[in-house]
């Protein structure tokens, strides 16, 4: 069996299947926030949420930096271009194959209305 591999792809989609990761991500688009205030924010402990963004930055999606005892965590620079790259190509497959459907849905209608007239 061939298996597609692509490392960070993999990586991004796995970080993004978790809700409270991609609720990391649009909170931190709105500014960079320490991993406490995000854990307030998320209802959840230091632990948990420490947890989350290691996914995150190893994903690349996450950045953090340590100043004195406070880990500020911010949105990382390599953005999500190659996985909506992969989505569109993915979304068009789709649209061309429902597109196709249509037409053998109008096409059998057609027949059916056809056959009923004469």
């Amino acid at each position: 069996m061939v298996q597609y591999v692509s490392p960070p792809l993999d990586l991004s989609f796995a970080a993004l299947s978790d809700a409270t990761r991609r609720g990391i991500i649009d909170q931190l688009g709105q500014g960079d926030a320490s991993i406490t205030s995000l854990a307030d924010k998320f209802q959840m402990t230091l632990t948990g949420m420490k947890k989350h963004i290691q996914v995150l930055e190893r994903a690349g999606l996450v950045v953090t930096q340590k100043v004195g005892r406070v880990r500020t965590c911010k949105l990382g620079k390599r953005g999500l271009k190659a996985e909506a790259e992969w989505i569109e190509a993915h979304r068009k497959l789709f649209e061309a194959r429902f597109e196709a459907l249509d037409e053998i849905i109008s096409e059998m209608k057609k027949e059916g209305s056809d056959e009923s007239a004469s």
